[in-house]
C-alpha cells in the first residue's frame, strides 16, 4: 500500500513553524515527514532556512508515529561524511527508529558556502559513494579509520548508534548512478515519476522491501488565481530542472533563471487551487511509476495554516482512495 506523507520544507517556513505543522500532519494521519536541508532558499521570496537537524530533533520529539526523513542531505562538501553519521545515528535513538537518511550529490546553492567549490557531476557521484560507504562502517559502532579519494577518517566510532544502523535513502536519476549508488542504499529517492528507473531499482534490489520515495509539489488556495501567483513567485525555480538548479550558487541566480518562467507555465506544472481532486490526481504518475512513498509539498507558509486546517485532511483521504 502505498504511504501518503508531508513535507517540512525549510525554505519557506521557520523552524518553531515547521515544528508545529509537523505536529498537524501527524494528527491528521499523514504516514512521513520529509525535511530538506538547505542552507540557502532557492528564492528571496520563500525567505528561510532554518538548520534542518536542529528541528528535526524537536519533530522527533514533537510527534510519536509518522517516519522522518531527511530530503536531501548532501554528505561531501557542507558536511563531512562522519558527522553525518553521528547525526543521523542520534537521530534515529530520539525518534525510537522513525528516521531515515536521504542522501544525494547536493546543489551547488548549498554546498558552496564553506569555499571549497564546486566539482562536476562525475566527481560529484564519486564523493558521494565514498561518503555513504563510510558512513555505512560508522554506522557498525565499531572504531573506523579511513584514507580514500577524498575523505579521510582517523580512529573514529559513533558512541550511540541503533542496532543494524540507519536506513539509507539514495538520491538516484539515470542509468549511470543507478549502477554506482543502487548497492550502497536501502530505498530509492526519485524526483521524476520514471517507471524504467523504478523497474532498474527493484530489478537490482529484488524482495528487499525496498522503498521509492518521491514528492510532488501542489499550491492549494481557495483561490486558484491567487494560488497560481504564489506558486509563481515561491517555485518557479522547479520547471528550470536539476541539472541547471544543481549549478546554480545564489538565490539571485535562481530568480535570475526563473525570470524566463510564466505564470501559465506553472499553472501548467503544478496543480493550483481548491480543487482536491485535481490536486490528488497529480500524483497519480508516480504511482503508476511504481512509488510507494509519496509526499505532498504545499507551496508558501503563508497558507499552510489553513492548508492543514482545512484541506490536507480531506485531501489525504482522496489520495489514499486514488
Amino acid at each position: 500500500m502505498t504511504r501518503f506523507g508531508y513535507t517540512l520544507m525549510t525554505e519557506q517556513s521557520g523552524p518553531k513553524d515547521l515544528v508545529r505543522y509537523a505536529v498537524q500532519a501527524e494528527r491528521l494521519g499523514y504516514d512521513f515527514e520529509l525535511m530538506s536541508d538547505h542552507y540557502s532558499p532557492w528564492l528571496m521570496s520563500q525567505g528561510h532556512a532554518p538548520y534542518a537537524w536542529s528541528v528535526l530533533g524537536a519533530v522527533a520529539q514533537a510527534t510519536e508515529r509518522v517516519d522522518l526523513a531527511t530530503y536531501i542531505t548532501c554528505p561531501t562538501i557542507r558536511y563531512h561524511p562522519a558527522v553525518v553519521a553521528q547525526k543521523a545515528a542520534t537521530m534515529s535513538l530520539l525518534s525510537d527508529g522513525r528516521f531515515l537518511l536521504g542522501l544525494g550529490s547536493g546543489e551547488n546553492l548549498n554546498e558552496h558556502i564553506t569555499g571549497e567549490g564546486w566539482p562536476p557531476v562525475d566527481q560529484r557521484q564519486d564523493m558521494l559513494e565514498e561518503a555513504v560507504q563510510i558512513i555505512r562502517e560508522l554506522f557498525t559502532g565499531d572504531l573506523v579509520t579511513w584514507e580514500g579519494n577524498y575523505f579521510r577518517v582517523d580512529s573514529a566510532r559513533l558512541w550511540d548508534v541503533p542496532e543494524g544502523g540507519v536506513p539509507i535513502g539514495m538520491a538516484v536519476s539515470g542509468e549511470k548512478s543507478m549502477e554506482r549508488l543502487a548497492p550502497h542504499g536501502d530505498h530509492l529517492i526519485a524526483i521524476e515519476p520514471d517507471p524504467d528507473v523504478v523497474e532498474q531499482w527493484r530489478g537490482m534490489k529484488g524482495d528487499s522491501g525496498s522503498r521509492v520515495i518521491g514528492q510532488v509539489p501542489i499550491c492549494w488556495d481557495p483561490d486558484r488565481e491567487a494560488a497560481v501567483a504564489r506558486a509563481h513567485d515561491q517555485f518557479r525555480w522547479s520547471l528550470t530542472g536539476f541539472a541547471v538548479n544543481a549549478d546554480l550558487p545564489t538565490p539571485a541566480g535562481f530568480s535570475a533563471v526563473g525570470e524566463l518562467v510564466r505564470p501559465d507555465d506553472i499553472a501548467e506544472a503544478i496543480p493550483c487551487g481548491p480543487d482536491l481532486d485535481e490536486l490528488a490526481e497529480s500524483l497519480r504518475p508516480y504511482l503508476e511509476a511504481g512509488f510507494t512513498d509519496l509526499a505532498i509539498v504545499q507551496i508558501g507558509d503563508e497558507k499552510q495554516d489553513e492548508f492543514l486546517e482545512n484541506a490536507a485532511g480531506p485531501l489525504l483521504e482522496k489520495l489514499q482512495a486514488l
